[in-house]
């Protein structure tokens, strides 16, 4: 059978997938006999080694016992359910890697794609600072931004259409120097010849749809997927159904939305706001 190869740097489950193959393999033991002294079977040994199944607090407790790993696996599994990453953004970010054109829309924060160091790391900063979040998982978050900002560079390039709440440009992140920064980013950016910034203004009103940060990925095969998040869970979309709102939603948006050069007469306004304060 071949072996499935994981990059640790992928996701924490395949973090923790190669933590356990390696532990299980160092003593010479197959998924089957690994199984059989933990009261498990081979197929979710299997899982979790590829990254595909939660780990269980029964399941630590007696991978801890058999490998003589003190609390190792138990300390994994009381930190799984406070991770850096929603659920299923792991599944999204693949696809993201792949996509030919991607449609952003945050709620009330620049989209997390066209944001500048210095912004990512204030806002990321924060929750740590209201202790609900812990450096480490900053880091990740921060670190993993990073690397798929970096993506939006490679050869070929996908199309970046993001329509921008005007409460996403007046909300000082960082306060005023990081946000002078970040606004002049997205000058550049709205003439950028891979991008689309358009500004959603306050006067749309009602007829702003989306009460949640949306993305919608258009593959190379022209599929639609979809990444919705809420304040406690992320989700990715399959639904044909669900997807053909979504989209009908998002160009209702942009039709609604400044034009480009105005979007970028509006960004420069609410830029040259903060560099006077």
């Amino acid at each position: 059978m071949n072996k499935r190869v994981l990059d640790p740097q992928a996701s924490p489950a395949a973090e923790f997938g190669v933590l356990l193959r390696t532990s299980r393999e160092q003593q010479g033991w197959t998924q089957d006999e690994l199984a059989t002294l933990i009261g498990c079977t081979s197929s979710y040994i299997s899982a979790l080694e590829n990254g595909r199944r939660k780990l269980t607090q029964r399941i630590a407790t007696a991978l801890d016992r058999v490998f003589g790993s003190g609390e190792q696996f138990v300390r994994e599994w009381g930190t799984s359910g406070h991770r850096a990453l929603f659920e299923g953004f792991d599944e999204y970010l693949r696809d993201e890697s792949k996509a030919a054109t991607l449609r952003l829309f945050e709620i009330n924060i620049v989209p997390s794609l066209l944001q500048v160091a210095a912004y990512v790391r204030a806002y990321q900063g924060a929750p740590v600072l209201r202790g609900i979040a812990t450096q480490e998982q900053a880091d990740e978050r921060t670190a993993r931004l990073f690397r798929r900002q970096q993506a939006l560079a490679q050869d070929p390039a996908p199309l970046v259409q993001a329509v921008i709440d005007e409460g996403a440009l007046r909300r000082p992140i960082g306060g005023r120097e990081v946000m002078v920064a970040q606004l002049q980013y997205l000058e550049t950016l709205a003439v950028h010849p891979r991008f689309l910034v358009q500004v959603s203004p306050f006067s749309a009103g009602e007829s702003r749809p989306f009460a949640h940060p949306i993305t919608l990925l258009t593959m190379q095969n022209r599929s639609i997927v979809g990444y919705g998040e809420t304040e406690r869970r992320g989700f990715l979309e399959r639904d044909p159904k669900t997807l053909a709102e979504w989209t009908s939603e998002y160009d209702h948006l942009q039709a609604e939305a400044l034009p480009r050069a105005a979007s970028r007469e509006f960004i420069r306004d609410v830029r040259k706001g903060f560099e006077h304060e």
